[in-house]
């Protein structure tokens, strides 16, 4: 076991300035000599984590084979990535490197009301008020919105994250479809391609990985109910966005709520107001009334960057406890 006083090293990667203060904050009371910078892990960057076996790195970098060679051969034996998805990850060339790779949990608190927010914009056609209000122009959207409490919400994947939306709808009084292959809700069960007929709303709560990539194909988009909303706050790949857009521009669905993109790595998080984006599907997004787009960001509260912080910390010297148990 770690003994008292005694303290381990950590180097953490593409950590922005309130990520710093907390890892700074909370360096004392953990026991921990962190190593912080705001560049994201490199093959170059490596080198910053000599002497240290384990090393805490954020989400919007893809951490890939020769990254992780290189922290293997500076002794790393640890990754805590501070977040819930760990697909941003070469998970086989982490195993072949000796590295052990750990996600966090976090409040989900933060992503389910931000999820709650953009099912009651969309639903309300908040964005064409503000594109419209913006513009002098103080008219009602030409369309009414609608009731959550008559309608069909249907919630696929009840993890942490899923049941705190289920919790939630449940008190604006949505009728509620649930899809998961591992049930845990006192919820109406039902298969993905019902809920995909029925509901009037489908938000996305699954991880990425080979079986969801792509979870609404073009095929399943065209099950959905006719005016349904997708909402996705999950990971950009479980939709395929040009499908999507087709759908949308089709005026089949009644529109769509987006925190993630597939595609989003280099271009979500960054300042792109004098370099303008070159990709056709968000331009394709954007130009439509009833599409909400934001720059992954449902997580972005004080209370889940906190539990990061402090849980990646916990991961690592749970690793190193273990480490000198052996």
């Amino acid at each position: 076991m770690l003994t008292r006083g005694q303290r381990i090293g950590i180097t953490v990667y593409g950590c922005d300035r309130d990520e710093h203060t907390l890892f700074r904050e909370s360096a004392h009371r953990f026991g921990v000599e962190p190593a912080v910078t705001g560049e994201p892990v490199s093959v170059a960057g490596a080198l910053l984590a000599s002497g240290n076996r384990c090393v805490s790195v954020d989400h919007r970098t893809r951490v890939t084979g020769p990254i992780l060679r290189a922290l293997g051969r500076v002794g790393v034996r640890y990754l805590s990535t501070r977040s819930i998805g760990v697909d941003h990850i070469d998970l086989e060339q982490a195993a072949r490197a000796g590295i052990t790779v750990g996600n966090v949990a976090y409040s989900p608190a933060a992503v389910a009301d931000y999820t709650l927010m953009l099912i009651v914009m969309s639903l309300r056609h908040t964005r064409s008020v503000l594109d419209r209000t913006a513009a002098h122009d103080y008219r009602p959207p030409p369309t009414r919105g609608r009731e959550l409490r008559d309608l069909t919400v249907g919630v696929v994947g009840t993890g942490r994250i899923g049941a705190a939306v289920v919790d939630r709808l449940t008190g604006f009084g949505a009728r509620i479809l649930a899809h998961d292959p591992r049930p845990t809700l006192s919820a109406d069960y039902v298969p993905l391609e019902d809920l995909l007929r029925r509901s009037d709303v489908v938000t996305l709560h699954v991880p990425l990985g080979a079986r969801t990539r792509h979870l609404l194909d073009r095929a399943r988009l065209g099950e959905l109910k006719a005016g349904a909303i997708v909402v996705n706050t999950g990971r950009g790949a479980l939709v395929d966005t040009g499908a999507l857009a087709d759908e949308l521009e089709r005026g089949r669905l009644g529109g769509a709520a987006l925190d993630v993109l597939e595609g989003e790595e280099g271009i979500f998080a960054t300042d792109r107001r004098r370099d303008p984006v070159d990709w056709p599907v968000l331009a394709r997004l954007q130009r439509l009334p009833n599409v909400i787009v934001t720059p992954h960001v449902a997580y972005h509260t004080d209370h889940a960057l906190r539990d990061a912080v402090e849980n990646s910390i916990l991961q690592c010297l749970t690793f190193e406890s273990g480490c000198r148990d052996a």
